[in-house]
């Protein structure tokens, strides 16, 4: 790229993030004043307002989001770090100084990881694992440009990166996109360490279809009350391939990966996508069976138990859950057949993995990360446990949620850490958007969303 393309790029970049960061003051102060304006006056003259103003912020912004979101496009050789290995040495805090442990002789842990993250699997909270670790051992992270994913639902390219230039190696790769393994195989060591996780589709299924039900037209038409057992009684009445964001609605697992979520389970491309995977990714998690797929990832990356510890991240309250019936799961595992044949396959491999780590091994160990976990609840978590949405008072902790819904839980610091636990404490709480802000992603594409759909909520 020449001196002059750079300039271009910089000059783009900077013009794309300040207009981004105008618009966003904009929407606070539009925000601000239609709540003074229609203070105190009848419900009809407010949501007349409402819909003029509202209709209007939001057709500029879709054209503004058109023009402005999409990466600039770059041309360049096809250069790459697959050469490179970097699982050598960790220079911060594994020194000389400390004792090493015994299951080190064998291996130094790994620095180079792959986190394939899917949605509603308990992902946002192995993502604060890896912020963490990264975090800690000053590693690069692959972070999205301006946003909180690599431009989701298209499949990932290396140009979304923020900061790609040809040749770049990173360390860690962790947020939504769409696999494409060839461009992230590019951006990473050739003894990178490549992990996802699935969870059974049934309760996937509830869990995306609640979240994501207002961003999905499908489901606005459906006329009953419990919209959820209305579509699984009859799915193909109400679903469309084509549709607008309809991907939500079925086989999201093997969407996310990469794949077409609308083939059938019996075709040759699902067992051919399953072998592929097998081969590429050296572990496959278990969102039912979090803390013995968490022993098992330190297994693979000789990690600590300390590396391990975590709070539940964008856990929604007992409440929103749709309990499934016996049915009802038989349904969305049927609708959901080919993540279901995905699922069962690596729910096999899975559980030879803990196997051959050691049902009794494996039992102590998962015994020593929930006692740690919990004597972490007890000195950073206020009562211990968390909170309604309502009831965080640090903006800073408070989680992303769907629009229209306040449904996902958080937690308060409880007061009077001690000093040496407070940074942990607060790093293990900090939900994905903040932590990335603090990590310096310029997240104004994200952020700008969650005002407009704050400003639709009012």
């Amino acid at each position: 790229m020449s001196h002059h393309s750079s300039i271009a790029k910089t000059t783009t970049t900077t013009t794309t993030t300040n207009n981004g960061r105008w618009f966003i003051h904009l929407l606070v102060s539009v925000q601000k004043a239609l709540r003074n304006m229609v203070a105190g006056k009848k419900r009809p003259w407010r949501s007349m307002v409402k819909g003029l103003v509202l209709g209007g912020l939001l057709t500029s912004f879709l054209m503004m989001m058109y023009s402005l979101s999409i990466p600039p496009v770059y041309f360049h050789q096809n250069s790459s770090c697959e050469n490179r290995t970097t699982q050598i040495q960790v220079q911060t805090s594994y020194n000389a100084s400390q004792q090493v442990p015994k299951h080190w002789s064998s291996c130094m842990p790994k620095l180079d990881v792959m986190f394939m993250k899917t949605h509603k699997t308990a992902s946002s909270t192995l993502l604060n694992i890896l912020f963490r670790f990264g975090e800690k051992h000053h590693l690069k992270f692959a972070f999205p440009n301006n946003r909180n994913d690599f431009f989701y639902p298209a499949l990932f390219q290396r140009i979304q990166v923020k900061g790609y230039q040809p040749g770049m190696c990173f360390n860690i790769m962790c947020n939504h996109m769409r696999f494409n393994e060839a461009e992230v195989s590019s951006l990473l060591p050739a003894d990178a360490v490549f992990i996802t996780i699935l969870r059974d589709p049934a309760e996937l299924f509830e869990s995306a279809f609640h979240y994501f039900n207002s961003l999905i037209p499908l489901t606005w038409r459906i006329p009953k009350k419990d919209k959820l057992a209305e579509f699984l009684r009859d799915p193909k009445r109400y679903y469309s391939p084509n549709a607008y964001n309809s991907f939500y609605l079925k086989n999201l697992l093997f969407f996310d990966l990469g794949y077409d979520n609308t083939v059938e389970p019996d075709d040759p491309e699902v067992e051919q996508a399953i072998q592929a995977l097998d081969k590429r990714f050296q572990l496959v998690m278990m969102a039912e069976y979090f803390e013995e797929s968490l022993i098992l990832l330190k297994d693979a990356l000789c990690w600590k138990m300390e590396d391990l510890l975590f709070f539940r991240l964008n856990m929604r309250r007992g409440s929103s859950v749709s309990q499934l019936t016996p049915q009802q799961k038989m349904r969305a595992r049927e609708w959901n057949a080919v993540d279901w044949r995905l699922y069962c396959y690596f729910n096999t491999t899975f559980w030879a993995k803990v196997e051959a780590y050691g049902k009794d091994r494996m039992a102590r160990d998962v015994a020593e990360l929930r006692q740690r976990n919990a004597a972490m609840a007890a000195i950073c978590v206020e009562r211990g446990q968390p909170v309604e949405a309502e009831q965080i008072r640090d903006a800073a902790l408070q989680p992303w949620h769907p629009f229209g819904e306040r449904s996902i839980m958080g937690y308060n610091l409880r007061e009077g850490i001690e000093p040496q636990f407070h940074e942990l404490c607060r790093r293990m709480l900090t939900p994905e958007i903040q932590y990335m802000s603090e990590l310096g992603v310029n997240l104004w594409v994200t952020k700008l969303w969650g005002h407009i759909t704050n400003l639709l909520s009012w």
